[in-house]
């Protein structure tokens, strides 16, 4: 059984077709035009998936060598994401099923980045503790079994990706902000700087505004000559304090929880750091890590073609009334 995946929530536009086991093509065509505004229009960004998903679907069926004829079914993000670039990836979604007569499955968005783990097999022990983070998301995850989610703890205010972003502003660093810190990180002092770690002890939920706000400050209390030399130095000191927590908290999660293993999802999985923390704190604890290609963290349709063919081996697909979900939750 064949299903194409579909993902146009944000500013990714991405095709791809998975059978039992196999994952056949993965094609995403990023929107670069976002670049020079520091972050997405989300006008400029539906516009560019309406030009690109039907170029984006040929070249996706031209690598896998699948004919459109031998679809078993089409998956889609119906959310969360933008409103505008949900509609498309839907709309073109909805045509396919309709024209080939094949079942139409709607993906949650995070529940997608969660089954990248498992595109590859084999994926991680279950019952996993799973931390999900993004540009738009900051959430701990158990996963019971594949389809059955408890939701440990989210993010307050800005996620983990937003920092980043917001952060890379602040030190002139352009955007993507992740892959920016990342990069003047690497010539830093992490200890240079000991920003505020939010740990909200009570619980597994996260905040990032504050240490958003402690950067801002510590780079205007310098003086204007200075601070490019210490660039460096806050983007590591600042990219540390986020991972300790990120880190911690998963860490602390799976002991409490019972979990076998750890795993990570999202955009900011793609951050060396954290992975490298992660797999060094989880393994002395004794847990096992699984950490998704590079290719399978950011937005891309190989993790909904994955969801899509476990969802359309139950037997549960989703009516052509399915609409966009803008601001969806994992549980809905």
């Amino acid at each position: 059984m064949t299903v194409l995946g579909i993902e146009t929530s944000c500013d990714e536009t991405s095709v791809a077709l998975y059978t039992d086991g196999h994952l056949l093509a993965n094609v995403v065509l990023y929107q670069v035009i976002h670049e020079r505004y520091g972050g997405v229009v989300p006008e400029y960004a539906s516009r560019a998936h309406m030009r690109t998903l039907i170029p984006t679907l040929e070249l996706a069926l031209e690598k896998s060598g699948v004919g459109i004829g031998e679809i078993g079914g089409v998956g889609v993000t119906y959310g969360p994401g933008l409103v505008g670039s949900l509609l498309v990836g839907l709309n073109v979604a909805k045509g396919l099923s309709v024209s080939l007569g094949v079942p139409l499955i709607g993906v949650n968005h995070i529940e997608g980045h969660i089954f990248a783990n498992f595109i590859r097999e084999p994926g991680p022990a279950l019952p996993a503790v799973c931390l999900v983070v993004s540009g738009g998301h900051t959430q701990l995850v158990l996963i019971k079994t594949l389809g059955e989610y408890e939701l440990l703890g989210k993010t307050r205010d800005d996620a983990a990706g937003e920092a980043f972003d917001k952060v890379a502003r602040v030190l002139g660093l352009g955007y993507p902000g992740g892959p920016a810190i990342e990069r003047a990180a690497a010539d830093g002092d992490p200890n240079a700087v000991d920003f505020p770690k939010a740990f909200l002890e009570e619980g597994y939920e996260f905040s990032f505004s504050g240490i958003k706000t402690a950067v801002l400050y510590h780079m205007r209390e310098l003086p204007e000559n200075e601070r490019r030399k210490h660039v460096a130095d806050v983007a590591a000191s600042f990219q540390k304090a986020v991972v300790d927590v990120l880190v911690e908290k998963s860490v602390r999660a799976a002991q409490e929880t019972g979990a076998r293993s750890i795993c990570l999802a999202g955009g900011v999985a793609r951050n060396r750091r954290l992975r490298q923390e992660l797999e060094r704190r989880a393994q002395g604890a004794g847990f096992e890590v699984f950490v998704p290609a590079p290719e399978f963290c950011t937005d891309n349709a190989a993790m909904i073609a994955r969801a899509a063919h476990f969802y359309l081996e139950q037997g549960r697909t989703s009516p052509l009334t399915l609409g966009p979900a803008p601001s969806l939750n994992l549980a809905a």
